[in-house]
């Protein structure tokens, strides 16, 4: 029996028990032509890493790059969590290729350089098998480079504006056409929005992000943009974008302000009579985990484009969101690019199974239709453009701090890194 890489639900006792029974009864000989099982010697590490990737005969390294301090902290840290709850959940089933994993651990710092320095040392002095990393489309700008150049492997796993594709990243969040243009579409058929006002958060994503918003409003959807503003990451001050709000008076107000600058936003908006119950707030950018910053009572009514929120009722979603509090409390909290971060190692190690290698050129040519059935989303696959088949999701937030899910796409849609009329 194989172990089935797509199923992280299954317990460790379960795959020991159905280990020993298969030990029992087969010899060696049988054993060796069964993937999976978790018996490095059965696979030479020769057979395996044949460029000179930090792998033994019992173990493969691997890297994890984000922002455990700085601005970003308040958004990474769930995706830190997320991918190491997965790697415990891999070596408890045996490992990948009857590796266990190792992570070596580094921080961005929320500085777009240092994410470029430490991606170059993971790659050339650390020779780790793949990274799992990033948040901010300008931390993976940086990297992206020496990711290429290097032929290394990163799991990206943050929405973001698309417009990109590269053999080197696997891109586990939504790009625009999945969650910009969904939900404003939504919004459009929904709340009957016509005129918006865009905000953002002065760097890559948050600006081709509007880019593509205003294109789509003004050519597709024949709405009216009334007002774009930006603002510096860690930006607390926003009186004056506020007073140019209500000036405007959009239907709706699309926003992208990220990190630590949603605490200042939010309670602002509160302050001064923006509420929910009066305004039409769309964003793309606040999940649970910066909910934890914002607070329910300053969010309340206001809606996020998700393709994941905490509150899914599905038995993927229960076993997942049981697993990560028992290990990190039960007062922690899940958001979408945790839930996404959480999907990188799985979809790594079922690529690494499927091509019988660690080697990264092999696990790229793997990866395109590897599946996920038992993803806390739902039901992924890869697409042929490293871009991830999901759904897409409105949540309202409630004044506890959590999503109520509104709206869902009535079927899985296809990643479009480069949609037409919007480059």
């Amino acid at each position: 029996m194989q172990q089935d890489t797509d199923h992280p639900d299954v317990s460790p006792e379960a795959f020991d028990l159905k280990r020993r029974r298969l030990l029992q009864g087969l010899g060696a000989a049988s054993l060796a032509a069964l993937p999976g099982l978790g018996f490095a010697q059965q696979i030479p590490t020769a057979k395996v890493n044949t460029t000179r990737l930090a792998v033994s005969d019992t173990e493969v390294v691997v890297g994890q790059l984000h922002s455990a301090t700085g601005t970003m902290a308040i958004s990474e840290t769930g995706s830190i969590q997320a991918e190491q709850l997965a790697i415990d959940q891999i070596n408890a089933m045996g490992g990948v290729l009857g590796r266990k994993i190792r992570v070596i651990k580094e921080d961005g710092a929320s500085d777009w350089p240092t994410f470029a320095e430490k991606s170059k040392k993971l790659l050339v002095n650390d020779h780790v098998a793949a990274v799992f990393g990033c948040w901010t489309s300008a931390s993976r700008k940086a990297v992206l480079p020496i990711f290429e150049k290097e032929n290394g492997l990163l799991y990206y796993p943050t929405f973001y504006e698309g417009l990109e594709q590269s053999k080197n990243v696997i891109y586990t969040g939504q790009e625009a056409t999945q969650q910009i243009i969904w939900g404003l579409d939504w919004g459009a058929k929904e709340k009957k929005a016509k005129s918006f006002f865009l905000v953002g958060s002065d760097y890559i994503w948050p600006r081709t992000s509007m880019k593509i918003a205003r294109k789509h409003i003004e050519n597709f959807q024949k709405g009216k943009v009334v007002g774009e503003e930006y603002y510096p990451l860690g930006n607390t001050n926003f009186n004056s974008l506020i007073n140019k709000i209500k000036v405007a008076k959009p239907d709706c107000i699309f926003a992208a302000v990220v990190g630590g600058s949603n605490v200042a936003f939010y309670k602002q908006l509160k302050a001064a009579g923006i509420t929910g119950a009066k305004q039409f707030l769309l964003t793309l950018s606040v999940t649970e985990d910066e909910m934890l910053g914002v607070g329910g009572e300053n969010f309340d009514g206001f809606y996020s484009s998700m393709k994941y929120f905490q509150s899914l009722e599905s038995e993927n979603n229960k076993k997942f969101v049981a697993a990560f509090k028992a290990k990190y409390g039960p007062k922690s909290v899940i958001g979408d690019v945790t839930q996404a971060g959480y999907l990188g190692p799985w979809l790594w190690k079922a690529a690494v199974e499927k091509a019988g290698s660690f080697d990264v050129d092999k696990v790229v040519a793997a990866s395109p239709g590897i599946e996920l059935k038992t993803a806390p989303e739902g039901y992924v696959k890869v697409h042929n453009n490293h871009h991830l088949w999901s759904k897409s999701r409105i949540a309202q937030g409630l004044p506890d701090g959590t999503f109520k899910v509104v709206a869902e796409s009535p079927s899985l849609i296809e990643p479009n890194p480069f949609p037409a009329g919007y480059q």
